[in-house]
């Protein structure tokens, strides 16, 4: 049986459509919340700020970024940030993990904002950011491209949007339960999506919002170029310093050799890039 834990409406809270259900099934806040303060959670959360840093090459002494952390969940990119003294927006559609979020920046005294709201409409000025992260969010709103009209849009010029999602390319998934799914066909894909919010949404792991989308790097790269981006990939963002002698061979060899490239991203669950606007 489904159990929604509701929280109170908040006067941050901004998301105009009621389209969207806030609320959230009590297994996956249970599990979430757990999880999204794991040391391996905080440790992914700040490995991946500071790709973004590194991208992004020195800043001035004190700089403080303008972050937007989107489908923030309980916070736990975000806050990477804002430990790190930066200014953090944080926007999910989930109001029960946006309360929690903001309970923990309130614990630690952190300069971060969380709200509820859509990827699909959000509620920051045009050049208003220097960070765009989006971790494990894409693959769930099927207006994907909305999204990235909407994170490119807010980022100003030399501005980093720093995104996890779905791989098409490799088998191995954990979206849904069941073996091999990134590669099932669309029509069967459809059947599970709506087993997941019907009868069966324990082989979504109970997510309000099941996986709907499956790209691939090749594939965003492109839309993110329309959008004036250029995407740096997940072996493009590996740091040589933080490598051995045969790592840094076989990384050296992805990078220089695109049919290996390929076979690389074939081998690994989940989409990462970094994309620095530029432009169109």
């Amino acid at each position: 049986m489904k159990v929604d834990r509701e929280a109170p409406a908040d006067a941050a809270d901004t998301d105009p459509s009621s389209a969207w259900d806030h609320s959230t099934n009590r297994e996956f806040y249970d599990y979430y919340a757990a999880q999204s303060e794991s040391p391996e959670a905080i440790r992914r959360a700040r490995a991946a700020r500071d790709v973004v840093l590194a991208v992004m090459g020195p800043l001035d002494p004190g700089a403080r970024l303008d972050v937007a952390d989107i489908g923030c969940g309980a916070g736990t990119f975000g806050l990477a940030w804002a430990e790190a003294g930066h200014r953090v927006s944080g926007l999910d559609v989930n109001r029960p993990l946006v309360e929690l979020a903001r309970e923990r920046a309130r614990e630690r005294g952190l300069d971060a904002r969380f709200e509820v709201g859509s990827a699909t409409s959000l509620p920051w000025p045009d050049e208003s950011m220097d960070v765009c992260s989006v971790p494990e969010l894409l693959e769930h709103v099927a207006e994907w491209r909305t999204c990235l009209d909407e994170f490119t849009r807010i980022l100003r010029p030399g501005g980093v949007l720093y995104l996890t999602t779905t791989n098409a390319l490799c088998p191995r998934q954990a979206e849904f339960n069941l073996p091999g799914y990134s590669w099932y066909p669309g029509p069967l894909k459809r059947r599970y999506e709506r087993l997941a919010v019907t009868t069966r949404p324990d082989i979504a792991n109970h997510a309000k919002y099941p996986a709907v989308n499956w790209f691939t790097f090749y594939g965003l790269r492109a839309a993110l170029a329309e959008r004036g981006c250029s995407s740096l990939d997940r072996f493009d963002l590996l740091g040589f310093k933080d490598l051995g002698p045969v790592k840094r061979l076989i990384v050296g060899s992805i990078r220089a050799l695109p049919p290996l490239r390929l076979a690389a991203h074939m081998a690994t669950p989940g989409t990462r890039l970094a994309a620095i606007k530029t432009g169109r």
